[in-house]
């Protein structure tokens, strides 16, 4: 007699069909004691989100979960599903914010798959996938296209021809969603931090965040934990000592955070992430590294029918062991300096003088 298997090895690269409709299991409820984690992890310090005071008056209820905690949770949703045995993370695009999130509220995941490429080695393949968030009403609060690299189960198993999805090159201002009931009359600029406006911004300024935050085995195993991020290159240092590494890889969403964190040295008034344009992990981050972050403004828009906020899209560049005074970025021969560890094209809100 046989007995089907009650646990599972996650899906491999040859488990994807282009068109599969995923349903991710473990709907978590945020909290409080999320916002204060996520402040002990990253450091962040932007005001709308660590002060009710401040939200109020700009016409929320209260202070709203940081927008990359929605990030972290949303994309621990899926991970059982479509990156357990992945290589690496590979990259974003088409990603966008809706409602925002309050403590209390619930969060579920679902996915489909838009597109397969086998490598040319046959031991693993890419998986573009689209994933939405939601909240207890049905609410989008976060949906994307992210491309994952996954290790195949049997090199030698055939696949079907490659697919690979066009991505737009961008988010378009008019598709930003800015939150309901959103009045920056009464925005606060020395309890944000900051006097510069988005006025004060210049498609083609460089801004050096300055300082450096060390990523921790202890940091990046906890976040990885604390998302229910289970992907086995994060957390399982046995399996890691088998890889080309030789060691566990830091979770490519905590660097995103500590980048954003960096950030507010320069873009305290970014008070919201409305969407992601692109996005790489250009090269893997370890426990011990030290991280830096550098932001190029790409371009200023307004926002249709408003006057007290527009979109800034904004390029951060981090870089390990390596301050951003120098710089770090794409050479002349088109390749990146060596301590380039991510590469993010975002849209933010910028409260405007009116």
């Amino acid at each position: 007699m046989t007995t089907k298997s009650k646990t599972s090895a996650g899906n491999f690269f040859e488990d994807f069909r282009v068109g599969q409709e995923i349903r991710h299991a473990t709907p978590r409820t945020l909290t409080e004691a999320d916002a204060a984690l996520n402040i002990g992890l990253y450091g962040s310090r932007f005001a709308i989100n660590s002060s009710d005071v401040f939200a109020r008056a700009i016409g929320l209820p209260r202070a709203p979960l940081d927008d990359l905690l929605v990030f972290h949770v949303v994309i621990g949703k899926t991970v059982p599903d479509i990156s357990l045995n992945a290589v690496a993370n590979l990259g974003y695009a088409e990603f966008r914010w809706g409602v925002p999130v309050y403590p209390g509220d619930t969060l579920s995941a679902h996915s489909t798959v838009l597109g397969l490429r086998e490598n040319s080695n046959r031991a693993s393949g890419v998986v573009w996938v689209r994933s939405t968030g939601v909240n207890q009403n049905g609410e989008m609060v976060l949906d994307y296209v992210r491309w994952v690299m996954v290790h195949k189960r049997d090199p030698q198993a055939a696949v079907g021809p490659a697919v690979t999805p066009k991505t737009a090159p961008a988010v378009a201002p008019v598709g930003l969603i800015v939150p309901a009931g959103l009045d920056l009359a009464g925005y606060d600029d020395v309890a944000a931090g900051s006097a510069d406006r988005w006025e004060d911004y210049q498609p083609g300024e460089r801004i050096d965040h300055v300082s450096g935050i060390t990523l921790e085995d202890s940091d990046h195993m906890f976040s990885t934990r604390l998302y229910q991020n289970t992907a086995r290159v994060h957390f399982d240092a046995f399996a890691g000592k088998s890889t080309r590494f030789g060691r566990r890889l830091a979770y490519g969403g905590h660097v995103i955070s500590l980048a954003r964190a960096l950030s507010f040295n320069g873009l305290a008034n970014g008070f919201r992430m409305a969407a992601i344009n692109g996005g790489s992990h250009v090269a893997p981050t370890f426990g011990g590294d030290t991280i830096y972050a550098w932001s190029e403004v790409l371009e200023t828009a307004p926002l249709p029918g408003r006057d007290d906020a527009g979109a800034l899209r904004v390029r951060t560049i981090a870089s390990k062991d390596c301050p951003a005074g120098a710089w770090p970025g794409k050479q002349a021969d088109g390749k990146y300096h060596p301590a380039v560890v991510l590469d993010l094209d975002y849209w933010l809100l910028v409260p405007r003088r009116r």
